[in-house]
């Protein structure tokens, strides 16, 4: 074959691919509705079955579900009648899915969830199948053309883009944001993207914290021995009135030689930057990155005058956050 019809058959596979999910898009109805309330409201587990691809894909649908905080796993559907029907309990949901809805294999499983009284979502293309039949919620997919007319791959891309869907709306109706989400990926790239300001900020007695009406004799010494090139200005009430950086005292030492004399609120920037500590530690660097600063006094967005804390670029960038 030549090697210049690769890009052809790529893009036919992808063409097909693409005229399925537009189908399964019209195809969406009141039953995909019933069929997350009841993922989202679920006491229990979700279990997702499938056989061969259809299996994989349940796979991934489950471990997606279980990502943004639905408590899911998948079973296989030929152990299933070899003692797994144990891990299901009454208050589980089932998520079969099925292309042909006919799939042997999925018999037993669905015999043991009408005895037990045990919701089913099927997912699956043929409406006069077993699956559909005895599905509670009914997720019918359209009817599609695989590739080469036989390859499981747009009646997959369909089935795992509706799982997706599920997911999302799921995760949206308990309203799982990006503080949930975080939990359930600590490591990583993504655990390092999702972390906050309050989760890498530097507090305490680390904080170079000097009163307004200090001298800068002594505001230096705290300058130096934190070794952050920054002083935060706080008043008498403990609330934030300014800052000092390295690089402004190098331009007012310039003009002034006797820099020592003055007092903090002589020489400090009234009115700092400051960043809430709930936001995300990638907005802080982004700050940094745009106003040309390497650090942030971090606030409480409730009591805003009140300095919780200092992020540093150097401890992002540690972070392995960009």
């Amino acid at each position: 074959m030549n090697k210049k019809k690769f890009i052809s058959i790529s893009k036919d596979v992808i063409n097909l691919e693409i005229k399925a999910l537009q189908s399964l898009k019209k195809s969406i109805n009141q039953s995909f509705t019933k069929a997350v309330y009841e993922v989202a409201n679920c006491q229990s587990k979700v279990i997702l079955c499938g056989v061969g691809k259809s299996g994989l894909i349940a796979s991934k649908i489950a471990a997606t579900l279980a990502s943004v905080g639905t408590p899911s796993f998948s079973l296989s559907a030929s152990e299933a009648s070899h003692g797994d029907l144990g891990m299901i309990s009454k208050k589980d949901i089932l998520i079969l899915i099925s292309n042909s809805g006919e799939t042997s294999e999925l018999k037993n499983i669905i015999q043991f969830a009408k005895r037990n009284k045990i919701l089913i979502i099927g997912i699956v293309s043929k409406k006069d199948s077993i699956l559909h039949k005895s599905s509670d919620i009914k997720l019918l997919i359209p009817k599609v053309e695989e590739a080469e007319g036989i390859v499981p791959t747009s009646s997959t891309t369909t089935q795992l883009a509706l799982g997706d869907s599920i997911a999302i709306a799921a995760m949206k109706y308990k309203k799982f944001g990006k503080m949930e989400f975080k939990k359930l990926h600590p490591a990583g790239s993504l655990g390092a993207q999702l972390k906050t300001v309050d989760d890498i900020m530097i507090t305490g007695k680390d904080l170079p914290l000097v009163n307004e009406a200090l001298q800068m004799r002594n505001a230096i010494k705290i300058l130096t021995k934190k070794k952050l090139g920054v002083l935060i200005v706080v008043n008498k009430n403990k609330k934030l009135v300014g800052i000092i950086t390295d690089g402004q005292l190098r331009r007012f030492s310039q003009k002034e030689k006797t820099l020592h004399s003055f007092l903090v609120k002589d020489v400090m920037t009234k009115n700092p930057l400051y960043i809430d500590k709930n936001e995300l530690a990638a907005k802080a660097l982004s700050i940094m990155n745009n106003k040309k600063i390497t650090s942030l006094i971090v606030v409480n967005n409730k009591e805003p005058a009140k300095v919780i804390g200092l992020i540093h670029i150097h401890t992002i960038l540690q972070s392995n956050i960009s």
